[in-house]
């Protein structure tokens, strides 16, 4: 019907650009028009022979997605001056990868962000996607000041010249403005690989000519399917644009700032700013690796060695000078490996699959009886071991110890100790074990964390006991590395409720010992073989601040570490660098520069697979810590950009100025959530509790 001219019959004209051929189209559309309807009278309307199933409408002014196609427009809120674009979902993402190589993949920009990493993790073939990640990739200037409302980085969206930093808070399609910060739309993708030869198959987005027909432009990407194979092995150095990313952080507030980036899993990357060919790092989030089983594993063993190697390396994860050598050694024979393959290099298992079901189900059968032998094992006559046919297996001997202390002096004194169950109990003296112990400390639940330095004998480690008061920490000194060897593995053991009756107490004691040997230093390298010998440039070796030295002392002393491994096949380099790795004493923290409750200074909150610290941000030593054991709840308050985390006996209040308030939010979700997989449970992911667990509405 007409009115004046005019088409009086409740509709309006709709307007949708159609990003693949660039044109804008101008529809009558009525309020209760399904979305589904409104897609298929577009398509209609374009008469263009062309696949449109992967095709959705997108909402640029709100920032969201239209895919529940029997929504009507009133229903979604569209209205005569809605502006919306009909572009793919699937579409090139550039990932750096953990050990700083390129991929162009095709990623879903329209489902959130912890479904697009598991279908990319399945297509590169990492399992147990639920540990990484996307990141945005930033650059030393995101270390100097605090960035709670991060946005597009230069390093993410590049075009000609890398610009200033900018916190965008306009619309995203203001966003996609041609500028120092964006790159143009028919930007070609980068690839790490050489491109496979062009031939008359090709595919790719479709472009318009001045008939709006469609034509296929060849695609310069390179298939992941030919990628998968070479990502069990890494390159021994890495490209320059790659190592240009990396960050070297120089103090702890500076490493928690490195968090800013993680973008957030319930949303999707294009709701985040991510466009098409721009860069995300795909990195390894939490720090809770679920099975890691050389058969099934080799490309996410690899990927989570080059994460460790480069942690170390920037020193975003800290360790010793003898750590540090003992980790280049590792390296070094991982590197030989690469560039000289060795057919015989195979991981060597010490049981088959079936020789550890059966010890396992002897295990479940015997219960405590599982050490089937009587004696007394004396170590350097300062402890011992008692087994029995019924008995808990019990360790005894005399340790030094110290009562940790803020602004105090360690004093240490010799104690006579007895670890039996998962209690460790003190004695003044061996005479006095028939009576009451000075006090007991119940390790389940505690953490431990070495205190060592193998060149000045120095072998100990602390007790983290958490209770209603707090944590108390105890400090451990041994007497030889074979009694530390001996009581840090029963003591970690008891942490996790179990005793040395338990059939890994014996190898972990002599992996133990055996890392503590490598680490010494004989001051006489043994020089490689004309066959294994390669280039070491100490900078991808080792940590800055150990490089006081002249490179030939380093290389001296990297060539020392490396005969201790030179006979080990390179998956078990790679295991045996990741368990070294995890066995460090900061290990496993993510820090974060927070206010809490009622104070003005800036402090850390450490978030670790199992618990919350409270750091001191100059000395970097633990305040107070939170276990997760005692958790009821913990929620966001959007208002006010406020983390609550209830715990039995207190309300934790903070908010997060480092980044986003749902990033520290996520990282508790996210390790409740791990902590959730056993081997009893059904493995197949659960979705739907993933997104319970961090979205921050509950």
């Amino acid at each position: 019907m007409l009115t004046h001219g005019l088409i009086n019959d409740g509709s309006w004209e709709l307007r949708i650009v159609v990003t693949d051929l660039k044109i804008e189209k101008r529809l009558r559309a009525k309020g209760d028009m399904h979305i589904g309807g409104l897609i298929l009278k577009l398509v209609e309307e374009l008469d263009v022979t062309a696949d449109w199933s992967d095709h959705a409408l997108w909402w640029p002014m709100k920032n969201q997605w239209l895919k529940r196609t029997r929504t009507t427009l009133d229903q979604a809120g569209i209205q005569a001056d809605t502006l919306l674009h009909f572009t793919p979902m699937h579409k090139n993402l550039r990932v750096q990868l953990p050990d700083l190589r390129y991929v162009d993949s095709r990623v879903d920009f329209s489902i959130p962000t912890f479904n697009a990493v598991v279908q990319l993790c399945d297509d590169l073939g990492i399992r147990h996607a639920e540990e990484l990640s996307f990141s945005r990739p930033l650059i030393m200037a995101h270390l100097k000041q605090n960035y709670p409302n991060l946005d597009i980085t230069p390093l993410q969206r590049q075009f000609d010249q890398i610009g200033p930093i900018t916190q965008n808070e306009s619309t995203l399609n203001q966003v996609t403005n041609v500028s120092t910060l964006t790159r143009a739309m028919s930007a070609q993708p980068f690839v790490d690989f050489a491109p496979s030869s062009m031939n008359g198959n090709n595919s790719g987005p479709i472009i318009a000519t001045a008939r709006n027909v469609p034509v296929e432009k060849p695609s310069f990407l390179y298939p992941v399917e030919a990628v998968k194979p070479t990502l069990m092995t890494s390159p021994v150095t890495p490209s320059a644009e790659g190592k240009a990313t990396l960050l070297r952080p120089k103090s702890l507030i500076e490493k928690a700032r490195l968090n800013a980036g993680w973008l957030d899993s319930n949303l999707s990357i294009y709701e985040q700013g991510v466009r098409e060919y721009d860069l995300l790092l795909l990195r390894f989030k939490y720090y809770n690796f679920y099975d890691l089983n050389p058969k099934l594993d080799a490309v996410r063993i690899n990927q989570l060695y080059e994460q460790a190697k480069w942690s170390l390396i920037t020193e975003e994860v800290d360790c010793t000078e003898e750590e540090m050598f003992l980790f280049a050694g590792l390296q070094l024979q991982i590197n030989i490996l690469a560039l000289n393959p060795d057919p015989n290099d195979q991981y060597i298992e010490v049981n088959d699959d079936i020789d550890a079901a059966l010890d396992e189900l002897q295990l479940t059968l015997e219960g405590s009886n599982a050490i089937q032998y009587n004696y007394q094992q004396q170590s350097n006559g300062t402890s011992t071991i008692n087994y029995g046919y019924s008995d808990i297996p019990e360790l005894s001997g005399y340790l030094r110890f110290a009562k940790h202390k803020l602004f105090t002096l360690k004093n240490f004194k010799r104690y006579y100790f007895i670890l039996k169950d998962t209690n460790l109990k003190l004695y003044k003296s061996i005479e006095d074990r028939q009576g009451s112990p000075a006090f007991i400390i119940n390790l389940k639940g505690c953490d431990i964390t070495p205190d060592l330095n193998v060149t000045q004998n120095k072998y100990g480690f602390k007790i983290h006991n958490y209770n209603d008061d707090g944590q108390t920490e105890y400090w451990l000194r041994c007497e030889s590395e074979k009694q530390y060897a001996e009581w840090i593995t029963a003591c970690r053991l008891a942490t996790k409720g179990r005793t040395m009756a338990d059939a890994s107490y014996r190898t972990e004691v002599q992996t133990t010992r055996d890392f503590l040997k490598k680490q010494q230093y004989s001051g006489s390298p043994v020089m490689p073989t004309q066959s294994n010998k390669i280039a070491i440039n100490p900078d991808d070796y080792i940590a800055l601040r150990f490089l006081r030295r002249r490179d030939q002392h380093v290389t001296n002393r990297i060539y020392d570490s490396h005969g201790n491994f030179k006979s080990m096949p390179s998956l078990q380099c790679k295991l045996n660098y990741i368990r070294a790795w995890q066995a460090l004493p900061k290990f496993g923290l993510s820090f974060f520069v927070v206010h809490f409750l009622n104070t003005k200074r800036e402090e850390i909150l450490g978030i670790a697979p199992n618990r919350l610290v409270r750091i001191d941000m100059h000395t970097g030593d633990t305040i107070r810590t939170w276990p997760y054991a005692r958790m009821k709840s913990w929620n966001v308050n959007w208002e006010i950009k406020k983390l609550c985390v209830e715990f039995d006996d207190e309300m934790l209040e903070f908010e997060c100025l480092s980044a986003d308030c749902k990033v520290p939010h996520e990282f508790i979700g996210g390790y409740i959530f791990l902590s959730m997989r056993s081997k009893e449970h059904n493995q197949t992911l659960n979705e739907n509790l993933f997104f319970k667990l961090t979205s921050g509405w509950i």
